[in-house]
């Protein structure tokens, strides 16, 4: 489903420097994380079970002077396309691959059960500015091939419900407060389990995380209302370069990287629109597509080198499932999926199987790899 009038305020860029200038200050709408800190204690998911650790030798405790593998995490907002998830599906079948979809509720509910979604904030009932399912022959078949997705090992988070951003729909999600994080994701648990009801194979406890409408939101609202519902990380914030993840509120952190486009000589958010902006201005020019194509590859290809030879930290592939100038950064991830997820000491993982492996290590050595320099794409 198409996401670009909702997401027309996601454009997080960062500020045009050359190498080596004095760091700017903080960014519009998505502020740079501080350097890694754990705030309180570590939200836990279930170990993994013993099947887990036959299939991925990589699960274990590192020993002394191993390191990390090199995660790299892929997720999609929206992640209900069946055309996408027919492309990307097999890919990751080839190389061992799992990635995350980040979904949005009102995609699990018809048209005519519009009204049964009542949005936070005083919003009307039955409002979305990312409309909803379509017919009821549609949420069936999202059903059947979205529990496929979870067969394959693969992770489904959420994208909340209505994708309420500013500059959209009033009030947007930057302005929420508790109350109103507090009932956006009742209802994600309501159509969620009104979908369960239907078929759907998602399990009651296996939505851990996800990624808010335009990278917006009030942490300090937000993160309480997250954590009560049983959620252990978020994956909305922008941090310079590649970091590890910490405890935010309660919650993990597992921020966007923002990052330098080496054919651009200027840092972006590392998100398929965010890109698209600092390309053109997110004009839709498709016979540029294998040139943006090739920009967003080389770009990813650069991050990554700087985090093997760096930090290790889990790299985050934030995209939408989209059509864009001529499907130039579907093309993109699609390519990068399938080129990088094969490479020694790379593991495409979901959050959930990163923390299980967080769980087994050394809280020092967790501690060591957070202190380390983010991974920045400089050279």
């Amino acid at each position: 489903m198409a996401l670009a009038l909702a997401l027309v305020l996601v454009m997080t860029l960062g500020p045009h420097k050359d190498e080596g200038q004095p760091e700017a200050g903080p960014l519009p709408m998505a502020p740079r994380l501080p350097a890694p800190k754990d705030t309180g204690p570590a939200p836990r998911v279930p170990g993994p079970t013993p099947e887990q650790l036959q299939k991925q030798p990589w699960m274990h405790k590192l020993a002394t002077g191993e390191k990390p593998p090199q995660f790299v995490l892929f997720s999609f907002d929206g992640a209900v396309s069946k055309q996408h998830w027919d492309k990307v599906l097999p890919v990751a079948r080839q190389t061992g691959a799992h990635v995350t979809g980040l979904l949005s509720g009102v995609y699990m509910l018809a048209d005519q059960d519009k009204m049964r979604y009542q949005p936070p904030a005083g919003l009307k009932r039955g409002v979305s500015d990312i409309d909803f399912g379509g017919s009821k022959q549609d949420i069936e078949a999202r059903i059947g091939y979205l529990n496929q997705v979870i067969a394959d090992g693969h992770e489904i988070g959420t994208h909340y419900n209505g994708h309420f951003c500013s500059g959209g729909t009033q009030p947007s999600v930057d302005k929420w407060d508790n109350n109103a994080w507090n009932a956006e994701l009742d209802q994600f648990r309501q159509i969620v389990d009104g979908a369960r009801a239907a078929g759907f194979r998602l399990a009651a406890d296996a939505v851990r995380g996800g990624r808010t409408p335009c990278l917006e939101g009030n942490w300090d609202q937000a993160f309480p209302a997250m954590a009560a519902h049983g959620l252990v990380y978020d994956t909305s914030q922008v941090a310079l370069g590649v970091q590890w993840p910490s405890v935010q509120r309660g919650l993990y952190e597992f921020p966007m990287p923002e990052v330098r486009v080496p054919a651009l000589g200027r840092q972006v958010v590392m998100m398929d629109f965010n890109l698209w902006y600092a390309l053109n201005g997110a004009k839709e020019e498709p016979a540029r597509a294998p040139e943006f194509s090739q920009i967003v590859v080389d770009t990813y290809r650069s991050v990554y080198r700087a985090a093997l030879n760096g930090n290790r930290a889990p790299l985050v592939i934030g995209n939408h499932f989209n059509e864009w100038n001529g499907s130039a950064f579907s093309t993109a991830m699609e390519q990068f999926l399938g080129e990088v997820c094969g490479k020694p000491e790379t593991v495409c993982a979901t959050y959930t199987e990163v923390i299980q492996w967080m769980q087994l290590q050394d809280p020092a050595v967790l501690d060591q790899l957070r202190k380390m320099p983010a991974a920045r794409n400089w050279t």
